[in-house]
């Protein structure tokens, strides 16, 4: 649990798959917010938490099957603002009196609109300007009975009783999702909401900077902490926060594992060691990585050669500095979340990539991870703080394996090498043409296909590329940028005139689900 001295909002999580959106709606509006299971979610706990408010998120389960998700019965008599959303709202209705049915033709998915009552009620304002509201459903059981002390200020027609509020109380439950962009006004409710629970806003990254250096300091106190340093935003703004904190008691360990972009190894020691003078220990095992990789196609086997690798060299490394009893990762908030099973089961893994979590383990350190309270949005927003570079804080995501998914079947040096310089023409074109933030990621992936080509008045044999840019909120899902004609012949040209060693580019415009934006 945060030591954090902010007002708090506790989010009950039932299982929807848009629950951290309601997290960032909350720290976009400087609330500072947590989301814990249902299952852990017990009265002793509440009272430690300490909410000034509780919101009940959506979930997959109904009300109506035995042995569904509750929530705790006296957190109604903990006398805060709770406001329950979709599946919250149903677990409020039939915990306090309501009823709840499945089916019979009222359910709803999707885009739906909301009039309301003739009485407006504070949650409300700036709600209804027009005659209804665009809300997006997504039910399949409904409320059919709203419980006692319960009015209705919203309806949709599907939905009788889609907005409902027990003011004495400030119980408020919506049937609709307010926290997706589908329900456009959706933030404004979630403003009036903490309005309604007094908090001040006082969540801000100048006011975590200070704070996170003075948990830091009392963490670690006088002894020496090492920090895997990718040259990532993450990991480069924890190192960067920690040197703040405790100076040259913190030394970095880079692994160059031969597999990242044209001079990005260099860049990453000149900023970190020059410009910032910290203790780096650039290990440069290329050789090794690549070595081990050879004649592998399989993108799951690579993937582990290079996270076992990853392990066995960082500790080798970091066996090189006395004294150390702290190892600092750049865990984020959505890392947090996704580590706990909804269920209480196993959690699919999509990438065993991303992260090295046997680390602390084998290596007997304590964790130091002071971004694991924060998104992404808000890792950037901290860089600035700490006065990280724009250009570096903007820089797009980039896979802890590196080229090695970015090159589908087998890895050599040579095709690394052809797929450094067409990145390298691809990102400066998308920086020349003023269109570098607009994208969430830009890529090039070399295809394990050779074409035939004729360039001139000679016979070509060499390899296809394919450019990859996505556009995303979160990284959780993504669309293709839609690039004009112009830019990608124009972009494509400059890729075959200067690249040796390609003579085809195709531009990939499909769309991805979570956990796929990369190509292996």
């Amino acid at each position: 649990m945060t030591e954090t001295s902010h007002d708090r909002l506790l989010i009950i999580d039932f299982g929807s798959q848009v629950t951290q959106l309601i997290a960032r709606r909350l720290r976009e509006l400087n609330v500072y917010c947590e989301i814990h299971p249902y299952q852990n979610v017990t009265m002793d706990f509440v009272r430690e938490l300490a909410p000034k408010a509780v919101i009940f998120s959506g979930g997959p389960d109904s009300v109506t099957r035995e042995g569904s998700p509750r929530v705790p019965q006296e957190i109604f008599d903990y006398g805060v603002p709770i406001l329950g959303i979709c599946y919250g709202q149903q677990v409020m209705m039939h915990q306090l009196g309501g009823q709840v049915v499945s089916g019979h033709g009222t359910a709803e998915f999707g885009r739906a609109y909301v009039t309301p009552s003739q009485e407006r009620i504070p949650l409300l304002n700036g709600w209804f300007l027009e005659e209804r509201e665009q809300v997006w459903m997504s039910h399949g059981d409904h409320v059919s009975k709203i419980a006692p002390g319960f009015e209705v200020y919203g309806t949709s027609p599907n939905a009788p009783f889609a907005i409902t509020a027990d003011l004495e109380r400030n119980f408020f439950a919506v049937q609709f999702h307010p926290e997706v962009h589908h329900t456009p006004n959706g933030k404004t409710l979630y403003e009036n909401f903490v309005k309604i629970a007094g908090f001040t806003g006082d969540w801000t990254m100048g006011a975590y900077k200070d704070e996170a250096i003075r948990l830091i300091r009392e963490q670690v106190g006088d002894k020496k902490v090492i920090c895997g340093l990718s040259g990532g935003v993450d990991s480069s703004v924890a190192a960067v926060l920690i040197h703040e904190a405790i100076g040259d008691q913190l030394t970095c360990v880079f692994v160059d594992h031969g597999l990242l972009r044209k001079n990005e190894a260099e860049e990453v020691v000149k900023m970190f060691r020059d410009n910032y003078n910290i203790q780096l220990i650039h290990a440069d095992e290329s050789e090794l990585f690549l070595g081990e990789l050879e004649g592998q196609s399989d993108p799951e086997t690579k993937r582990k050669i290079i996270g076992k690798l990853f392990i066995d060299v960082f500790q080798k490394h970091a066996d090189t500095i006395d004294g150390a009893e702290f190892l600092a990762q750049g865990t984020l908030y959505p890392d947090v979340i996704e580590s706990v099973s909804f269920s209480g089961g196993p959690s699919v893994t999509i990438k065993s990539h991303h992260n090295v979590g046997g680390l602390p383990e084998k290596m007997g350190l304590k964790l130091v991870e002071p971004l694991r309270e924060l998104f992404k949005d808000e890792v950037r927003a901290l860089g600035h703080e700490l006065g990280l570079p724009g250009s570096f804080i903007g820089r797009h995501p980039f896979p802890g394996p590196g080229l090695a998914i970015r090159c589908p079947g087998e890895i050599t040096r040579e095709k690394l090498d052809i797929l450094r310089e067409a990145d390298a023409v691809y990102i400066d074109q998308i920086r020349k043409h003023g269109l570098y933030d607009e994208i969430w990621q830009a890529f090039v992936a070399i295809l394990p296909v050779r074409t035939v080509g004729v360039m001139g008045d000679g016979r070509t044999y060499d390899y296809a590329c394919a450019l990859r840019a996505v556009t995303s909120v979160d990284g959780m899902t993504a669309d293709y940028y839609p690039f004009s004609h112009e830019f990608l012949g124009e972009t494509a040209t400059r890729i075959i005139n200067e690249v040796k060693g390609i003579n085809r580019c195709t531009y990939d415009i499909t769309s991805k689900p979570p956990g796929t934006i990369e190509w292996e």
